[in-house]
């Protein structure tokens, strides 16, 4: 009976722990680009850019044209 109920609770206080309200103050800070996976947007923006030229890649990105830079 002890590990049913173990089993059952256990999985209701793991999704609890994981609910938070998040004040509007704190949106700013959460919305903020430099919280994206991605880490700079900017910066890999740029990377992207040049491995999309130097590779000669089509398409891949949404990016036309080909490896001379040239779009």
């Amino acid at each position: 009976m002890r590990i049913r109920t173990a089993i059952v609770l256990v999985p209701i206080f793991v999704l609890a722990a994981g609910c938070v309200t998040v004040k509007p103050q704190q949106r700013a800070v959460l919305a903020d680009p430099i919280m994206q996976f991605e880490g700079d947007p900017q910066a890999n923006a740029q990377l992207r850019h040049a491995i999309e030229n130097r590779e000669g890649s089509y398409g891949g990105a949404g990016v036309s044209g080909g490896g001379c830079g040239c779009n």
